[in-house]
């Protein structure tokens, strides 16, 4: 499968935005750029977690809905979800109807709050487990062959540890990619050095 495409600016990009413009858009201002954003670092985790056997356009496309219905992914509300708010979800047309999914982001925004308190923010844990460049793996986007790494699996397996759901090595290692924990932007993708450039000017939590 080829790495990128050309887009009708003439700018070449990594060849998985290219179904919607919505998608080129989440490519060129969002994924891979650093995020230190404890309440978006959440909801992508619980985003990813609901991508589960569906495609990622799928969640981008509701994804205003799940910000609607998960109170802005403001972990601290969700953590106080009830069963009248699963039943609510469960009801919800705009976003997946998985109880699973559901409970799990409720379970998971309780740990998120556990973790708060351990580490001083999300970004400080999640920043830790960030490879060091010079291991960082080659380029793969949502459908890229690169799927999972070692340092998602250490992060899988320490947040299972601390009791997260639907966190799976693959569902980290794509919130890795997102969130800009890698530069995952294939060489020649027009954004990749726009990506690294805020890498570098980045500080970690």
């Amino acid at each position: 499968m080829p790495e990128l495409f050309i887009a009708p600016d003439g700018r070449a990009r990594c060849h998985w935005c290219a179904a919607t413009p919505g998608y080129q858009a989440y490519h060129d201002h969002e994924w891979g750029f650093p995020v230190a954003d404890d309440r978006r670092l959440f909801e992508k985790l619980s985003l990813e977690g609901f991508q589960s056997g569906l495609s990622w356009l799928t969640i981008l496309n509701k994804r205003e809905n799940f910000r609607a219905a998960f109170a802005g992914f403001d972990f601290g509300a969700v953590a106080r979800f009830t069963e009248e708010d699963v039943l609510r979800l469960l009801g919800d047309a705009g976003i997946v109807r998985h109880r699973g999914k559901i409970e799990a982001v409720i379970h998971n925004a309780q740990r998120a709050l556990e973790m708060v308190e351990r580490e001083g923010s999300l970004a400080a844990f999640f920043w830790r487990h960030a490879p060091a460049p010079a291991q960082v793996a080659g380029p793969a986007g949502p459908t890229g062959p690169v799927s999972q790494t070692d340092e998602s699996r250490a992060l899988s397996r320490e947040l299972k540890k601390r009791g997260w759901k639907f966190v799976g090595p693959t569902t980290v290692y794509s919130f890795m990619q997102a969130m800009g924990l890698v530069n995952d932007h294939a060489p020649g993708c027009a954004v990749r050095d726009e990506v690294e450039q805020a890498r570098r000017s980045f500080r970690r939590p």
